[in-house]
């Protein structure tokens, strides 16, 4: 019993210790104090849950294995873990995408990314080595009957929390569901104008994830058919240029090739229809003007390439 008093402790105080940290880092952003997380307290869930799954299964490995590179690795993992599954969960609930890291290197679907896989690694590190002992240490200043009270305590305000939380994050998929808007952008404002004309815990949500997209049906087709297009073009696209570079490289095909290749067509024929014995007076003067012009034109091709008429010169000898 007291182990688990311990645990749900520590649960609570890296659910605070995440929630300063993304206010710390939200203030940097946009200048000013952002009440951040799902919950209108100052916890964020996820960091404690993380924290609390490390340390009890690394403490479970204990005997095993406890070495920093283990701790990292299992941190690494484990956090990773509940932050793609609580991205996924949360989409698939309330059709909105709470955090994006589409545009991170190195991330899954981006619900994930490498830079925060390493960091979960080094603070899973100094929790279990560092932190968690001090804290032990701290736990055990107090009776288990007084840890056991401030425990219940946290854990009635902890399920109050989410009550109302739920029933805001319950209005959110009902205007994200109602809305008639096909992109993100117009229903995030749709969304934003009906939490912000309520009470404070819904004005509050509204402020928490300035960044949050929205994913409703007429969205996700609008997407579907906008990727359709986009391929349909781009085959298009590549059927044209090949059909164009095939015209363009007829159209460069080398014009002395082609005389060439006439002018061998013609001796050919040449060679089958004549016949010395038997060839009229015209006939011989043709033979010998052709043959004259050959060498006027082999003469030609001498002066440009003086290697290639040596060369026609030991074929003829």
């Amino acid at each position: 019993m007291e182990y688990w008093v311990d645990v749900i402790l520590l649960f609570f105080i890296y659910a605070f210790a995440g929630w300063c940290m993304e206010v710390v880092l939200k203030y940097i952003q946009y200048h000013r104090f952002i009440n951040r997380g799902f919950l209108t307290g100052p916890v964020c869930p996820i960091y404690g849950c993380g924290a609390v799954l490390i340390t009890v299964v690394i403490g479970n490995l204990a005997d095993i294995e406890s070495g920093l590179v283990m701790t990292f690795a299992l941190s690494f993992v484990i956090c990773g873990v509940v932050e793609y599954l609580t991205s996924l969960v949360l989409e698939k609930i309330f059709h909105a995408r709470w955090w994006d890291y589409s545009t991170k290197p190195m991330n899954l679907h981006g619900r994930v990314w490498i830079g925060n896989l390493i960091l979960f690694g080094v603070a899973g590190v100094g929790i279990i080595h560092l932190l968690n002992p001090v804290l032990y240490k701290f736990f055990g200043l107090f009776s288990v009957k007084t840890r056991t009270v401030v425990m219940t305590v946290l854990l009635v305000i902890l399920a109050a929390d989410f009550v109302i939380s739920y029933f805001v994050l319950k209005l959110v998929k009902v205007g994200v569901d109602s809305s008639e808007a096909d992109n993100t952008e117009e229903i995030s404002k749709e969304v934003r104008q009906l939490l912000t004309n309520r009470s404070y815990f819904y004005s509050r949500f509204a402020d928490a994830y300035p960044e949050v997209t929205y994913k409703t049906a007429r969205v996700q087709a609008r997407l579907a058919q906008i990727k359709a297009e986009t391929e349909r073009l781009r085959q298009e696209a590549e059927k044209s240029l090949e059909a164009q570079a095939g015209k363009v490289a007829a159209g460069l095909e080398p014009v002395h090739l082609i005389r060439a290749e006439l002018i061998g067509k013609q001796n050919e024929l040449i060679e089958m229809l004549y016949e010395e014995s038997t060839a009229s007076k015209e006939m011989k003067a043709l033979k010998a003007e052709i043959d004259r012009q050959k060498k006027r034109l082999e003469s030609h091709a001498f002066v440009r390439n003086p290697y290639g008429k040596k060369k026609s010169d030991r074929r003829r000898k």
